[in-house]
């Protein structure tokens, strides 16, 4: 039995994960799988309830479950005495150590991107660098020297910089086998230079992967031209999240990017795009940036679990989505007519069609 949290979030939160919630179960079905749900407050919710975006029972409660989904927040909405708070996100990549943002872009011709020939997955690293939020044990580490001077820290340390290394050379190991670490280490030579340093002696731990690093000004070129050439992309923070927005949004979409952020031991599903509270409550929010978050979670969680059902609950899941659109069936942000939860349903009808494993 697999344990997940249940995190709607805020703006189209609750639209997109309970279509999320009832593609999971299904799959769970087919696979003769059980999930529990561990529905849990969050964001606008919890300050209602608690008067805190990420209250201390939810935190204890995730402490307990495989992995958990959780929808995206509104912190602009927020009340004004919070605004010091991190935002949900932030809160549980920090106090769960959550230091691999993990975010593939993979083109299909069933969306139409900026690119045809993209096959890659970003390795970001996700507890310190340049946000501030999430680079210091307590408090954050940016300060107003005057009115007039902020200063901004930058955090890289031997053990963060080597264990997202390592996570991205292991997976180049089950793909193909070539690294690229972004960096800036020609004028933040101390640290993104310790960043390339130490991802290059990790390298040397696997003679089989290709390694090479470029600028990440000349990387943001570099994959617009020729995005097929790069597998494995390993880099910090910032750099990870600029990144993983552009090879989104070549592939097709921001709003259809699905990620995940882990531990060693837990991971959390949230799709790249924000809550966009404009069309909340109208049932036309596409799902299928949650959807995806599911899937990489349920494969996380099947590699770590040595569980093969978990990875094909991922795999149905897909190939149900990959058929609805095929089909036709899509919502207005792909040109489609169908709502949130009549585009669930045809995925659902598409999943239901395969045949149950006993």
């Amino acid at each position: 039995m697999i344990k997940l949290g249940v995190l709607h979030g805020d703006g189209i939160g609750y639209e997109i994960v309970e279509a999320t919630k009832t593609l999971v179960s299904a799959a769970a079905i087919h696979v003769n799988t059980s999930i529990t749900w561990i529905p849990l407050p969050m964001g606008l919710e919890a300050i209602k309830q608690y008067g805190t975006s990420m209250p201390k029972e939810t935190i204890k409660s995730l402490e307990q479950v495989d992995g958990w989904i959780m929808g995206p927040h509104d912190s602009l909405s927020y009340p004004s005495h919070l605004s010091d708070e991190r935002n949900p996100s932030g809160e549980l990549r920090h106090l769960f150590d959550l230091y691999a943002n993990i975010r593939p872009a993979q083109s299909t011709p069933l969306i139409k991107g900026l690119v045809s020939d993209a096959d890659l997955i970003i390795y970001r690293e996700n507890t310190e660098g340049f946000y501030v939020d999430r680079n210091m044990y307590r408090g954050v580490g940016e300060w107003m020297v005057t009115e007039d001077v902020a200063i901004t820290t930058g955090v890289f340390t031997r053990h963060a910089i080597e264990r997202i290394a390592h996570a991205a050379f292991q997976k180049a190991r089950q793909r193909r086998k070539k690294v690229t670490i972004v960096h800036k280490a020609n004028v933040i030579k101390l640290g993104s230079g310790f960043f390339l340093q130490v991802c290059r002696e990790v390298s040397a731990l696997y003679p089989d992967v290709h390694v090479d690093d470029y600028h990440i000004d000349a990387m943001c070129a570099h994959l617009v031209r020729r995005i097929s050439d790069f597998d494995v992309i390993v880099t910090e923070n910032m750099f990870g999240d600029i990144l993983s927005d552009l090879t989104s949004e070549l592939v097709g979409s921001l709003g259809l990017a699905g990620s995940i952020n882990a531990n060693d031991r837990q991971a959390m599903a949230q799709a790249a795009h924000g809550s966009a509270p404009d069309i909340a409550g109208k049932g036309i929010a596409n799902p299928m940036g949650m959807i995806e978050s599911s899937a990489l979670l349920l494969d996380w969680l099947a590699e770590k679990h040595q569980n093969q059902s978990l990875a094909t609950m991922a795999a149905l899941i897909r190939e149900s989505v990959a058929t609805t659109l095929a089909q036709g069936v899509a919502t207005a942000d792909l040109g489609g007519i169908h709502t949130t939860a009549s585009f669930t349903k045809h995925i659902l009808v598409q999943l239901d069609k395969k045949e149950r494993i006993q």
